[in-house]
């Protein structure tokens, strides 16, 4: 393996001239992104250098107390990033952080426990975080999913309910229905992975000059891990979830008007 590339902060400032040419693309159509496009970048820079700083203090450390913490910052952030994307659910908190708390737990627990990874910051930080994040996006689609499916089908959820049907009876295809749009983007972009683009961490680990098919199956553990934990998050966010639209007596609550 070639020695990993030494980056300046003047090849870094130079890339800024994509973000110029965004720019210009969104004055010329009139997109009125420019002041986003500046934020985005402002934020970027400094979110990435702090927890550039937290995560080389973590792996100097070596210390595997300080990943755990830094996972449950990750999950809570997760979580209420999430919730803003899915307020239309009623007490949606707390499934969600149930289901990116068990994806992270889980997840990381069965590769340490097959002895994909070693139980070392410099893997759990980074799969921790990919893992994180991938479950925070299928949780919060897959709640939109629902929230939007119960609104459409209220009328037939009532009806189903005044027969005679539980909460649950009523709500599983909703929920079968929401758990395929959690999932579905992560399996079409693994579908076409090597085909239609390269993910980021093959990209990163051949320009840091690994061979190609030490990027290629890293990837693929990646890939697959992903697919475990978000498949969990989405259903446990959505068999959770759904319950917030019932009473306790299995009727449907009053659906507050969309946004």
């Amino acid at each position: 393996m070639s020695p990993a590339p030494d980056i300046s902060l003047g090849e870094v400032a130079a890339s800024l001239v994509l973000v110029g040419l965004a720019a210009a693309v969104s004055l010329w159509r009139r997109v009125e992104l420019e002041g986003d496009l500046g934020v985005a970048v402002l934020r970027s820079f400094l979110q990435l250098t702090a927890v550039g700083y937290v995560i080389q203090a973590i792996f100097d450390s070596d210390s595997l107390w300080l990943v755990a913490a830094l996972l449950a910052v990750m999950v809570a952030f997760g979580t209420f990033t999430a919730r803003r994307r899915a307020r239309a659910v009623p007490g949606g908190l707390v499934p969600i952080a149930l289901a990116l708390a068990s994806a992270a737990v889980v997840t990381l627990g069965l590769v340490l426990l097959l002895g994909v990874f070693e139980a070392k910051p410099r893997f759990l930080v980074p799969v921790g975080g990919m893992v994180i994040g991938n479950s925070m996006t299928a949780a919060a689609v897959a709640l939109n999913r629902l929230a939007d499916e119960v609104r459409a089908d209220a009328g037939r959820i009532e009806a189903t309910l005044a027969l005679g049907a539980t909460a649950r009876q009523a709500a599983t295809g909703l929920v079968t229905r929401s758990l395929r749009s959690g999932m579905i983007p992560l399996v079409d972009s693994t579908k076409t992975t090597g085909v239609v683009f390269f993910p980021g961490t093959m990209v990163g680990m051949l320009i840091a000059g690994a061979e190609p098919f030490d990027a290629v199956r890293l990837q693929l553990i990646l890939l697959w891990t992903l697919l475990g934990s978000v498949a969990l998050a989405a259903l446990i966010a959505v068999s959770l979830g759904y319950r917030g639209f019932f009473t306790p007596a299995h009727q449907l609550r009053e659906l507050p008007s969309p946004a």
